[in-house]
C-alpha cells in the first residue's frame, strides 16, 4: 500500500519493511519530531489554568 509522507507528501510504501513509516525517510521523521518539540504541532484542547501549568514546570518536592 502506498501513502503520502506527512512531511513532504512524497508517495512511500506502507509495509513492515519501511523503517520510517509513515515517513519516507529519517529526515522527514526528524523534521516532524522537531515540529512537535517546538510546539508547531499540538493536539487541540482547553488551556490549563496558570497555577496547574506552573506546578508542572516546577521541580519535584522532596520528602524525607
Amino acid at each position: 500500500m502506498k501513502v503520502a509522507c506527512p512531511t513532504c507528501k512524497r508517495e512511500t510504501e506502507w509495509s513492515a519493511d519501511a523503517p520510517y513509516r509513515p515517513f519516507c525517510s529519517e529526515r522527514c521523521r526528524l523534521i516532524d519530531l522537531g515540529a512537535w518539540l517546538s510546539e508547531e504541532h499540538a493536539i487541540p484542547g482547553e488551556e490549563l489554568p496558570r497555577e496547574i501549568d506552573e506546578e508542572a514546570n516546577s521541580p519535584p518536592h522532596r520528602t524525607r
